[in-house]
């Protein structure tokens, strides 16, 4: 049996042997063609909140910019002392992202420790936005993914959020193909492997004061430092399809977490923003593979960072979010999926036609979401 067909036979839950011989070779410079990378806009729906509480009463002090801020109820007046709008502009946006969805088995009986990357991680992305309509354009070109001259790696990526007043919705879509693997040392491209993860969370902002939408898509300005309480609960499911030396192997996956999750904002000058939060949960895991079906024990731990400048006009900054699911498989071997994101970005604000805004303005009230 080939090495390709051990890590198919590893990867996917099977009884295999290792091949210590099999050697590896340094990849040529090469080229590698991104096929399709899109992200999708993140959605400001805005929906009307029942018993808002009004203005603080005689004598009661607002908290300053730069304490925490964990008050829930507040009035809106309130909160535009600590979050800057933009419905009157249009945001324009370049980045440079590395981003993908990884994998690493590690079995400790045999000392076994196989480590899956994407062949492409790295695009630019240009984006046009005004109010929750956004259009973007991303390509790689290839400089940024030099890797074997042989290798024809894909990815198709597609982010989603959305605001119901507090609750905060997101969607992700990962379709990725050809992967480099590190067995033990052994490094080698998999032309065969394709995985695809579609999943999303649902989450709770307690503080209206904080801006997650700030260390996101800059279409906020968090004025004053504050953080919340956010829990949520995450839902995932991954294919595997591994076709090697005529083999076929194919593995399903659906991973169910909750959890608690803290971030906050800390303003400096009114301009600087240093964000961080954490979520973690626990939760199962469903397998469905070559006729065999188990459930496992899940961990899931999503770690983001942000730093970055805001102003009316111009903004600038770097986010990283890191997304680390532990699944605990059968006879002690344990799987890491983790999805990373990493992304330096500039923008600029324009004034957007005032027969934009008017028909924007139409659409809220006809709606409700103003």
């Amino acid at each position: 049996m080939g090495l390709k067909t051990f890590i198919a036979c590893l990867f996917l839950g099977l009884n295999g042997t290792l091949d210590a011989q099999s050697g590896w070779q340094v990849p040529e410079a090469g080229v590698s063609l991104l096929q399709s990378t899109v992200q999708v806009p993140e959605a400001d729906v805005t929906v009307p909140e029942s018993g808002v509480q009004g203005p603080p009463s005689h004598g009661q002090e607002r908290p300053s910019g730069g304490q925490q801020v964990d008050s829930i109820r507040t009035s809106k007046a309130d909160i535009q002392d600590y979050i800057r709008t933009f419905p009157e502009k249009i945001t324009l946006r370049a980045g440079l992202v590395n981003t993908g969805n990884s994998f690493t088995i590690r079995d400790p009986e045999s000392d076994i420790r196989l480590r899956l990357q994407p062949g492409i991680s790295n695009y630019l992305g240009f984006s046009a936005l005004f109010r929750s309509v956004e259009l973007d354009f991303g390509f790689s070109p290839g400089f940024l993914n030099r890797e074997d001259s042989q290798a024809d790696p894909k990815l198709f990526n597609l982010n989603f959020r959305m605001f119901l007043g507090q609750w905060m919705q997101t969607l992700d879509f990962y379709k990725q193909s050809g992967f480099y693997y590190d067995l033990n040392g052994f490094r080698d491209y998999l032309p065969g492997l394709k995985t695809l993860k579609i999943g999303g969370s649902t989450s709770y902002i307690f503080n209206p004061r904080f801006s997650f939408r700030a260390i996101g898509f800059q279409n906020e300005w968090q004025k004053k430092s504050a953080g919340s309480f956010i829990p949520g609960v995450q839902l995932y499911h991954t294919h595997f399809h591994l076709r090697d030396a005529g083999e076929e192997r194919i593995e399903n996956a659906w991973d169910l977490t909750a959890g608690p999750g803290y971030y906050y904002n800390l303003i400096l000058g009114g301009h600087f923003l240093l964000g961080v939060g954490n979520t973690t949960g626990v939760g199962i895991r469903y397998v469905s593979t070559e006729g065999t079906r188990y459930g496992t024990f899940a961990l899931e731990s999503r770690f983001r960072m942000a730093a970055g400048y805001n102003s009316e006009r111009f903004f600038a900054g770097v986010n990283f979010s890191y997304d680390l699911l532990h699944q605990y498989e059968r006879e002690g071997v344990r799987l890491d999926d983790s999805v990373h994101f990493l992304e330096f970005y500039v923008g600029y604000r324009l004034d957007a036609p005032a027969g934009w805004i008017r028909a924007a303005d139409r659409f809220n009230r006809k709606f409700g979401m103003e």
